[in-house]
C-alpha cells in the first residue's frame, strides 16, 4: 500500500493525504457476509449521550469477520480478493473453501488474489495459515491471537501489527505483543502466520474537519477554553492552567493517564513484563 498525495486547490487539500488502495482488488463486499449496524450517536435508551463525539458518519454495513478459522480444519481455500473495510484498520480478505463456503478473514501482507490458506494443526506455516501455537516455531510473526482456546482472535488485529512467538514452555506461550508488553497465552491458543497488511494507514493525514465527520466523529472541545460552570479547567483571564492535581473530565473525575487497570487482576500472572519496562509484581 502507499499514501498518495493531493494537489493544494484549496487550503484543506494542501496536507491532505490518503491510501492509494492498490491491495485492493475487489470492490463490492460479499452480501452473504454483510449484516447490518445500528448508530445510535452515543446514546443510551433514554436517549440521552452517555458517550461524546459520536454521531453522523456516512452508512456502514458490517463484515462478519471469521476471527476463530475452527469451522473448516485441513480444507483448502482459496483467495478470492482483497477488500476494503470501513469498519477496521486492516484489509479484508475474501476466502473460499474447497466445499464452496466463503468467509472473510484479516488480510495479512502479502496475501494477493488465488493463494490458497488453510486453517488446523496440519497447515503449513505460511502466510494467512491459521494454526496452534504449539505447531508455530519460536520467532514467527503472528496476528489474530486467541486468549482463550476457541473463543476467536482478540490481540493483535489492527493494520500493520505483528506479535512475536519468543517462547513455548508447558502450557503457555511467550509472545511479545506490539506494544512491547510480553505475555503467556494458553499454548492450544491459535493465532495467523504473518503481518497484518495496510501498514502505512497510521501514515494518512486527516486534511480537513469533514473528514473527520464522514467518519462519524463529532468536534471536540478542549476544557480550558470553556466557562467554568462547563469543565473544571475552563475559567481565568487568558491562558490559565487546569489549577488542580491533575487533569479531569468535566464531571471531575481524574483524566489522561489514571491507572484503571485492578491490582489483582487474575490475568496479572501471565504477564511476564509491562509495555513500559516493568515487571508485574
Amino acid at each position: 500500500m502507499g499514501i498518495k498525495k493531493y494537489n493544494p486547490y484549496t487550503p484543506s487539500r494542501r496536507n491532505m493525504t490518503g491510501s492509494d488502495f492498490a491491495e485492493i482488488t475487489k470492490k463490492t463486499p460479499e452480501k452473504s457476509l454483510l449484516a447490518t449496524k445500528k448508530k445510535n450517536a452515543g446514546r443510551n435508551n433514554q436517549g440521552k449521550i452517555t458517550v461524546r463525539h459520536q454521531g453522523g458518519g456516512n452508512r456502514q454495513k458490517y463484515r462478519i469477520i471469521d476471527f476463530k478459522r475452527n469451522s473448516k480444519d485441513g480444507i483448502p481455500a482459496t483467495v478470492i480478493g482483497i477488500e476494503y473495510d470501513p469498519n477496521r484498520t486492516a484489509n479484508i480478505a475474501l476466502i473460499c473453501y474447497a466445499d464452496g463456503t466463503k468467509s472473510y478473514i484479516l488480510a495479512p501482507a502479502g496475501l494477493t488474489d488465488g493463494m490458497k490458506v488453510m486453517n488446523g494443526p496440519q497447515a503449513e506455516v505460511r502466510v494467512g495459515n491459521c494454526l496452534p501455537l504449539e505447531n508455530i516455531p519460536v520467532g514467527t510473526q503472528i496476528h489474530n491471537i486467541e486468549l482463550f482456546p476457541g473463543k476467536g482472535g482478540q490481540l493483535v488485529r489492527s493494520a500493520g501489527n505483528a506479535a512475536q512467538l519468543m517462547a513455548k514452555e508447558g502450557k503457555y506461550a511467550t509472545l511479545r505483543l506490539p506494544s512491547g508488553e510480553m505475555r503467556m497465552v494458553p499454548i492450544q491458543c491459535r493465532a495467523t502466520i504473518g503481518v497484518i497488511g495496510n501498514g502505512d494507514h497510521n501514515l494518512v493525514n486527516i486534511g480537513k474537519a469533514g473528514r473527520k465527520r464522514h467518519m462519524g466523529i463529532r468536534p471536540t472541545v478542549r476544557g480550558s477554553v470553556m466557562n467554568p460552570n462547563d469543565h473544571p479547567h475552563g475559567g481565568g483571564e487568558g491562558r490559565a492552567p487546569i489549577g488542580r492535581p491533575g487533569p479531569t473530565t468535566p464531571w471531575g473525575k481524574p483524566a489522561l493517564g489514571l491507572k484503571t487497570r485492578k491490582k489483582n487482576k487474575q490475568s496479572n500472572k501471565l504477564i511476564v513484563r509491562r509495555r513500559d519496562g516493568r515487571a508485574i509484581k
